[in-house]
């Protein structure tokens, strides 16, 4: 890999390195508010492999992981349901950057600062191959989607709705 596109270690690369894990780096310019349709664009990806990381709470402001397509949105309701929460809701940018240890924006679900149940929407996990934050605003890598079951213990849920 060149030089340029090779961007500094990560906690989330340094766990996928330790685990032996195969993957891409994709570098991009990152766009305040962009998010996953941006870096898809800029990229020349598809938006619905693009993986966004999302750090979400029950209501007991429990943190847990939503990996949802980059088209869609979560279903708070039907995510709750599936997990017995009586509610879900998305964190505010600084307790999730608390729980998570990354900048929103720059979240990956790779070598978070706290452990936290992670929840994948059931349809990521048919892709080939899927992009997802490597851990830095700017900076995707591009993995097996059963990755995110192997190394995080991601549970399949269904709660995807259209953008």
């Amino acid at each position: 890999m060149s030089r340029r596109g090779h961007v500094s270690e990560t906690p989330a690369t340094a766990l996928l390195r330790a685990s032996k894990v195969a993957f891409t780096e994709h570098p991009y310019e990152y766009l305040e508010h962009g998010g996953a349709l941006h870096s898809a664009e800029v990229l020349g990806l598809d938006p619905y492999s693009v993986v966004k990381t999302l750090i979400m709470q029950d209501q007991d402001a429990r943190p847990l992981v939503v990996l949802m397509h980059g088209n869609r949105k979560v279903s708070t309701k039907n995510l709750a349901r599936q997990i017995g929460a009586k509610s879900v809701e998305p964190c505010k940018p600084e307790v999730a950057n608390r729980h998570s240890g990354y900048l929103v924006g720059g979240t990956s679900p790779f070598g978070t600062r706290r452990q936290m149940p992670v929840y994948i929407e059931e349809s990521i996990l048919a892709l080939p191959v899927i992009a997802i934050n490597g851990g830095r605003r700017g900076y995707l890598v591009q993995l097996a989607p059963q990755v995110c079951v192997q190394l995080l213990g991601a549970q399949p849920v269904h709660c995807a709705l259209a953008e």
